[in-house]
């Protein structure tokens, strides 16, 4: 039956309203603009149609809420202080203060109700489609006959700016694709970006674009008083099953500003005659602030209790589907507890030096096979590279629309197409779900493409795999396009995240081992085309730390520090000193972030004082001097050519190694030399 309204649901949407005005106020910053004008929609939703439960944030079948457009976040905060999530008024009036729990823009990891960290235009949206997979496969892997665990939606809310970002195209495409119907986004249609009116860069018929993905689309025209037709809105949204859904609200942004309908109310607050103004216009008190009148916080809490209510019943309906269904309650009851199963780790290959050279991404590709069907989180895909990246392990059951004939929703592994920045959006949206860890492939030079999706990976603290092959220019004739050089430098800065580059088999095993544990950092795994041999002294155990000594001498002249498939061209030049009388040490370094938080004992003995240390990596040399007094590099893009050609053309074979370690010996010869591992202060972390 559809929602009737009165004169509280306006009172409600009003004080939505002046809150964002009085937060805003108060900051001197801030955009209250998109508030006042999707206040109506937010109420409808929020107080009609969604189930969550503000006294458990993460009640595993809530309807998930995105507000795509960071900049209307006085919205989202506005909303979790009426429901009762844990922000006070004191948490309002400190908006975008510093430690607050109102940040600038929404951080999961901040705010109680925050189900993603948003900001950057189409991120948002696209973690929303993420959102709507996970749910979908949950609900085809674990429903019942009786036991509908997963019914839940995914609502998003974007505006013109995330519609113009490329992110959001390619997941909004792939949502089509795969048929989502528990996924329904709210397209403010305000008219007004920052630069002014959007008629200077958008004209295209958006409605019509989302039609063409595959969307339902409505559109409401009177956002700014029609809460029956938003409602309606929604409604046959939910009663569409096989479509996502594009509901384009045209509003007013700024609604009831003097300056309502232009930028001037986009992102700046507003002046206190104007704020003065909307109050009277709305019933308020010009001369008070932050005013919530109890009608509101009632009518709030009501729906709150539903949403309480609905958790309870969840959760014996959950307790019998254990009894009836021990296997599956049980796979479902560490998923929510966000654990692993016990002993997984046990299948990880191990690799002796009698094993035979094989390239880390077809290493990655066993520990999949291994892992995948023992740990059931795991869902993965590529961005159609599956047969250059090994992705897809034997048992794998594709995540398709069942219509589509390709596979099923309780299918795990993601034909995500080329949309490299979609795919890492996407699988935030995944991870921020619970219960999945989510991985894709790409080669390691188009992560950058999604180097958005990453940092908000790492802001997020989600635990996100990136299986990254083609690492370097050893992968030949492909060239300079396609040869990664500035790449790791890029990710190593960033922080919260691990950028591993496996040596061999046992360092790529541990690379997924931390990737799998470190439950709230992302991952990218750096793997060769070609083939590396298995290292003696080389363990899951010695390289889980990130970093250590593969080869050990006493009074050493040098050290060699190397990572990826530069290990074994370096160990081979400590042999070619050896035979000249000089004595080199080798340390393989396959990631900084995780060697980084050792204990500054261990990292002095991997880097001790007293002799050189030299860098081999086919990368630039930018960072290197954190571990190594002397850096041998690439600062300069690659060549196409076979790779063993392209590695002698650099420089980098052993005979050409031991002589760059031999000048490096030479130079620091009679110095006293401290490791860079020591610093003057302490970093800042």
């Amino acid at each position: 039956m559809a929602p009737s309204f009165n004169e509280i649901d306006t009172l409600s949407i009003n004080t939505i309203r002046l809150l964002a005005v009085d937060a805003t106020i108060k900051s001197n910053s801030g955009h209250p603009g998109a508030p006042m004008g999707l206040a109506p929609v937010s109420h409808v939703l929020f107080n009609k149609y969604m189930s969550f439960n503000p006294k458990n944030p993460k009640f595993f079948n809530r309807d998930r809420f995105v507000l795509s457009n960071g900049h209307g976040c006085m919205l989202l905060y506005a909303l979790l202080h009426l429901y009762g999530y844990g922000l006070t008024m004191d948490d309002l009036k400190s908006f975008r203060q510093l430690g607050s729990k109102t940040p600038g823009h929404p951080e999961a990891a901040d705010t109680p109700g925050v189900e993603v960290t948003t900001g950057p235009l189409g991120q948002g949206v696209s973690n929303a489609v993420g959102l709507a997979m996970a749910e979908a496969h949950f609900a085809a892997r674990f429903n019942k006959p009786g036991y509908e665990l997963f019914n839940n939606y995914t609502y998003a809310i974007m505006g013109d700016g995330c519609v113009m970002e490329g992110v959001s195209s390619e997941a909004c495409s792939t949502a089509g694709h795969l048929q989502l119907g528990n996924l329904i986004v709210f397209y403010d249609d305000n008219h007004i970006s920052i630069d002014g009116d959007t008629d200077q860069a958008l004209t295209e018929d958006v409605l019509k674009r989302y039609e063409a993905y595959g969307w339902h689309t409505v559109w409401v025209k009177d956002g700014d008083h029609d809460l029956a037709g938003i409602a309606a809105a929604i409604e046959e949204a939910q009663s569409v099953k096989d479509k996502p859904s594009i509901i384009k609200v045209t509003t007013t942004i700024g609604f009831g500003s003097k300056l309502q309908g232009t930028h001037g109310v986009h992102g700046n607050p507003l002046k206190k005659d104007d704020a003065a103004h909307v109050k009277e216009l709305f019933g308020f008190d010009p001369n008070e602030s932050f005013v919530v009148p109890q009608e509101v916080y009632d009518l709030a809490a009501k729906q709150a209790a539903v949403g309480a209510a609905a958790e309870e019943a969840w959760n014996q309906l959950f307790a019998k589907y254990i009894v009836e269904y021990p296997e599956l309650g049980a796979d479902l009851k560490l998923r929510i507890e966000n654990k692993l199963p016990e002993g997984w780790e046990k299948n990880l290959p191990v690799y002796t030096p009698s094993d035979p050279a094989i390239a880390s991404r077809k290493l990655s590709e066993t520990v999949l096979n291994k892992i995948c069907d023992v740990v059931p989180s795991l869902i993965g895909g590529s961005a159609d590279l599956t047969g250059s990246n090994f992705t897809r392990w034997k048992t794998a059951v594709d995540f398709q629309p069942p219509s589509t004939g390709f596979g099923e929703y309780s299918g795990r592994y993601i034909r995500y197409g080329v949309r490299e920045h979609g795919m890492g959006a996407i699988m935030n949206g995944l991870a921020a779900y619970g219960g999945m860890i989510p991985f894709g492939g790409t080669f390691l030079n188009f992560v950058s493409y999604a180097a958005g999706a990453v940092r908000l990976s790492a802001l997020s603290e989600a635990r996100v795999i990136w299986v990254a092959t083609h690492d370097s220019i050893g992968l030949g004739e492909d060239g300079p396009t396609h040869q990664p050089i500035e790449t790791l430098v890029h990710f190593r800065a960033l922080p919260n995240t691990m950028v591993w580059r496996p040596a061999d088999g046992n360092e790529t095993s541990a690379a997924y081992y931390k990737a799998l544990t470190e439950t709230h950092t992302p991952s990218i795994l750096c793997l060769s085309r070609q083939n590396l041999p298995q290292l003696e002294g080389s363990s899951i155990e010695k390289a889980v730390k990130g970093g250590y000594v593969l080869k050990e001498v006493e009074n050493a002249d040098v050290t060699l520090v190397s990572t990826g498939s530069e290990v074994y061209l370096s160990l081979d030049a400590t042999k070619i000193l050896e035979s000249k009388g000089l004595k080199a040490r080798l340390v393989s370094l396959p990631d900084w972030h995780t060697f980084d938080k050792q204990s500054e004992e261990y990292k002095l003995s991997v880097f001790p004082d007293g002799h050189p240390i030299l860098s081999v990596e086919v990368m630039t040399t930018l960072g290197w001097a954190k571990y190594s007094h002397e850096q041998f590099g690439i600062n300069r893009f690659g060549a196409s050519g076979p790779y063993l050609q392209v590695y002698k053309k650099f420089g980098f074979t052993p005979e050409g190694i031991a002589e760059r370690a031999e000048k490096t010996i030479e130079f620091w010869a009679g110095v006293p030399l401290r490791s860079p591992i020591r610093r003057a202060f302490a970093q800042v972390e």
